[in-house]
């Protein structure tokens, strides 16, 4: 795989920022991996919930928010080095106002599922 040409600007910063970012990016990615299994969850274990519609819509939200999470955390760390690389202050992410909402979405359509079935 070919080097990207970001890599090439600026100057290296500290290795331990790096491993950082790093980091940061692999939590972003078991976030992303944890949204999906519970989509999954809900989809093939939570068959006493009803109506079914809402149970399968909510999953396919947890899938598609892995999916966009996944796109939002490489773009996250990619920004993060090439600010580090150039020493200027990190930006601005979507990532986690976005996070907070499929949150808030998931947990509100799970308790309304709750007292419905119930």
């Amino acid at each position: 795989m070919r080097e990207p040409s970001w890599r090439r600007e600026g100057t290296d910063p500290d290795y331990r920022f790096t491993l950082a970012n790093e980091r940061t990016f692999l939590a972003w990615i078991r976030t992303a991996l944890a949204l999906l299994a519970g989509g999954v969850l809900l989809d093939q274990f939570a068959i006493g919930l009803e109506p079914r519609i809402v149970v399968l819509i909510l999953a396919i939200v947890l899938a598609v928010s892995a999916a966009v999470l996944s796109i939002g955390a490489y773009t996250r760390w990619r920004a993060n080095e090439v600010a580090m690389r150039h020493g200027g202050a990190l930006p601005f992410s979507w990532v986690l106002p976005l996070l907070s909402a499929v949150g808030l979405i998931a947990a509100a359509g799970l308790a309304v599922l709750f007292v419905v079935t119930a």
